[in-house]
């Protein structure tokens, strides 16, 4: 018998390992641009912090994954760990004393997310080698509740510790990191490829992910639908509404209702999701998620409240935060362990590609067509992105894993340290991150 998570030693601690990385992560995110706004004045220069930031996080998304089918991933981690430390250090001494350039602001910002793109296909595998498969579902509803949870506290702290001194944000992620680093040193499990993956650059390794999802039509349907099309479209929705009720930026009370309320609904689908059993009801949830998102854009059409475009939202953002979890779960049981890195980069990258632009469409459309018009076009794409998922035939097979490779049923390499407790006496079968919540 497996056992329970909450007795699941390993597990605890991977949990709060990512307590402490994205609470002192949030801080810092609201922090770095405040600092640089407090410097230069130039609200260009605070933003263009952000753009490198997810630029540089596309870019190495894909090589990263490669990196975690190379590298014992416990060993990958911690020495991600020690470069986010060193970082952070230099970054938080120089705004102790005064002296943040901002070219040193742009290299720790672009190494965050460099390393954040190596540490996050990494930390997938060694998750899937902690939890067993039939407590999949349980582990990602966790990880999705911590995640959503700091997200609504750290920026809040962060702010907070900015205003008593500018550099208290940056000491208190040096903290988080150190005890982050801490936790995964403890961890007993190993996770590494049977069959290594080749060189990083290798145009053969770095679309291995994105050739394993398309050889599966449910993945490639619900990814490219689910994942690419409804982010983008909901993105152009959340932003339109948030200007909608912000009366064109004079008024942060009806936007920030939203915004809590799309935060809060993220928490309450992560909360819930246990209780529903997201992995075997993956389908209807997507198309409960897709067809609520049409009827939100409907409503907000013709109904001009702050509240109800709050509560619908809400509503969304839990209902895709429970099929996430389940597609999520899905993926990391029916994906070779030898390509779990290469897959999760790869889903993870369709999943954002787009989200950048989905605010700039909504705010175009705004702009051009006005407040009704525009959630009228937004809800015609997000219909046709509902219809497809209702109506494919691969959504409603579900996912099938392609026939394992022969040498990936060659003995895996010895992994450095003590043996997993567990993950040795199942098959190792690792997986991507789905599309990212709606």
């Amino acid at each position: 018998m497996a056992t329970p998570l909450r007795s699941n030693r390993d597990f605890r601690l991977l949990w709060l390992s990512g307590l402490f990385a994205v609470l002192g992560g949030q801080m810092s995110a609201l922090a770095l641009p405040l600092l640089i706004l407090r410097t230069t004045g130039s609200a260009v220069q605070a933003g263009a912090v952000g753009t490198v930031s997810v630029c540089a996080l596309l870019v190495t998304m894909l090589p990263g994954g490669v990196m975690a089918d190379r590298v014992e991933r416990r060993r990958l981690m911690r020495l991600c760990d020690a470069g986010s430390l060193a970082a952070v250090t230099a970054l938080t001494i120089a705004v102790w004393y005064g002296h943040a350039p901002m070219v040193l602001v742009l290299l720790v910002a672009t190494s965050g997310a460099v390393l954040s793109s190596v540490y996050a296909p990494a930390a997938f595998g060694l998750m899937r080698a902690v939890v067993p498969p039939d407590q999949m579902g349980a582990a990602t509803a966790r990880l999705q509740a911590r995640t959503a949870t700091v997200r609504m506290v750290g920026p809040l702290v962060g702010g907070a510790l900015f205003g008593i001194h500018e550099a208290l944000p940056f000491a208190a992620q040096f903290l988080g990191l150190l005890l982050s680093t801490l936790c995964i040193a403890l961890v007993r499990t190993r996770s590494e490829a049977r069959t290594r993956a080749g060189s990083v650059f290798s145009r053969r390794e770095l679309t291995a992910g994105l050739t394993f999802l398309w050889q599966l039509p449910y993945l490639r349907t619900v990814l490219l639908v689910f994942g690419l099309g409804m982010n983008f479209a909901f993105g152009a929705l959340t932003f339109t509404a948030l200007a909608v009720f912000s009366d064109n930026g004079t008024s942060g009370l009806g936007s920030g209702f939203v915004i809590t309320c799309v935060s809060a609904g993220s928490l309450a689908g992560a909360l819930l999701a246990p209780k529903v059993a997201p992995d075997r009801h993956a389908r209807a949830l997507i198309i409960a998620t897709c067809w609520s998102c049409v009827l939100t854009a409907a409503a907000l059409a013709w109904f001009s409240s702050a509240v109800l475009a709050g509560v619908l939202c809400a509503l969304c953002m839990a209902l895709s935060t429970i099929a996430s979890i389940g597609f999520l779960s899905t993926l990391l049981i029916v994906t070779p362990e030898d390509r779990i890195g290469r897959v999760q980069s790869a889903a993870g990258f369709l999943s954002s590609i787009v989200q950048p632009f989905g605010p700039l469409a909504g705010g175009l459309l705004l702009a051009t067509l006005g407040t009704r018009s525009a959630f009228g076009v937004i809800g015609c794409v997000l219909a046709v992105s509902a219809a497809v998922v209702t109506l494919s035939s691969a959504v409603r097979a579900g996912a099938t894993p392609p026939p394992e490779r022969p040498e990936t049923l060659e003995k895996p390499p010895a992994a450095p340290g003590p043996a997993p407790e567990e993950a040795s006496a199942r098959p190792v079968h690792d997986a991507a991150a789905g599309p990212g919540a709606l």
